[in-house]
């Protein structure tokens, strides 16, 4: 674990006994600018299991940022504690002292088990906070960017594959129907497409369907996990992490895995047997980077149609992405980590907003 901890530039634990905070804040890289990422609340089994776990989610932000290309590091907290019984108004101002004693090193929000208001408390103690309720200065709902981000990886996608950008005439399977999830099929209908979909949630695959009555495109809902073997062009992993491994590689039969979840390659290996099926793959944290940039965004004061212009970066990404995975013979989750590794060493002098002892200017934000 120590060898972990030593590719970090500070990982703080912090312990508030009166409100029974326990957590763990994780700074990767800030060689791009402050480090930036969600915390999370699980009722980890173990601090070495939430170490482990901050750790990372944590360097995946740097090569998130990077690719992003927002003035942001990689960073990640995490809480130990039950969202559903173990949240407080309290329990979130002490997180934010803790957040602020760092001194602008790292800017955090609403992740996994938490939830914007769960920052409105943590901003009553510290300025670094972001992705906050829209009548607390924060930039609203980030799940549109993210699905619209999602839309322009398939379109380079298509791109790559096809020589034409067109959703249409094109037939998609997507595995949950969140916010991000919902958003994206409503685009692939509204452009004409069919689209099969899984979701445990019975009223979203209700309500797709009823939109789909209205819009141009065709839904079918599909069981569980058999949303693997459907004939599609292309998967649209929009849920969980890790589904992309030896049994389920097997099942597939697109031509391409486009989505938001985050990590669905269970080890790094399954990216090169997707290359060695003929699977082309979007990395993950280019592909759903909208959120982010939103959030990152937001820093500067919202702007919901600066988001969305930046949030276009993602198509000319990942066309330069499958480029290199081509010419390099590499698996494309190799050329976009090559992608942001090199954004890393190119920007390595240029920022110094610590070196020289000067604050972002986001800071003075009210």
């Amino acid at each position: 674990m120590f060898e972990k901890i030593s590719q970090h530039e500070q990982v703080v634990f912090c312990n508030d006994p009166s409100t029974g905070l326990n957590a763990i804040i994780a700074i990767h890289n800030t060689t791009l600018g402050p480090a930036l990422g969600g915390c999370r609340m699980r009722p980890y089994s173990s601090v070495d299991e939430a170490l482990e776990d901050v750790l990372r989610l944590s360097k995946g932000m740097t090569y998130k940022c990077a690719g992003a290309d927002v003035d942001f590091g990689g960073g990640k907290s995490v809480i130990i504690g039950d969202p559903t019984s173990e949240r407080t108004p309290e329990l979130f101002r002490a997180f934010g002292q803790f957040v602020d004693s760092l001194n602008g090193r790292f800017y955090t929000g609403t992740d996994m088990g938490t939830t914007p208001d769960d920052f409105v408390h943590a901003l009553k103690e510290t300025n670094c906070i972001v992705g906050v309720p829209e009548e607390y200065g924060g930039s609203g709902d980030s799940s549109v960017p993210t699905a619209q981000g999602v839309i322009y990886g398939l379109q380079a996608t298509i791109q790559t594959l096809e020589g034409t950008d067109e959703l249409a005439g094109k037939s998609y399977s997507i595995q949950g129907l969140g916010k991000v999830g919902f958003k994206v099929a409503e685009q692939l209908l509204a452009a004409g497409a069919q689209i099969y979909v899984t979701d445990i949630n019975e009223k979203a695959l209700k309500q797709i369907q009823e939109r789909a009555e209205l819009l141009p495109g065709n839904a079918e809902v599909v069981d569980g996990s058999d949303i693997y073997g459907v004939d599609a062009d292309i998967f649209i992993p929009c849920a969980l992490g890790g589904i992309i491994h030896d049994e389920t590689i097997e099942q597939l039969k697109v031509k391409a895995i486009v989505g938001s979840a985050n990590n669905q390659l269970l080890e790094d290996k399954h990216g090169l047997y997707l290359q060695q099926k003929g699977i082309l793959y979007g990395p993950d944290y280019i592909v759903n980077a909208g959120g982010l940039i939103q959030v990152a965004d937001e820093l500067y004061g919202p702007n919901k149609a600066r988001v969305l212009t930046k949030t276009r970066a993602i198509y000319d990404s990942l066309i330069q992405i499958y480029s290199e995975s081509t010419k390099n013979s590499i698996s494309t989750m190799e050329a976009a980590n090559r992608f942001c590794e090199e954004k890393l060493a190119a920007r390595s002098k240029r920022n110094s907003f610590f070196a020289h002892n000067r604050r972002p200017k986001w800071q003075v934000r009210n």
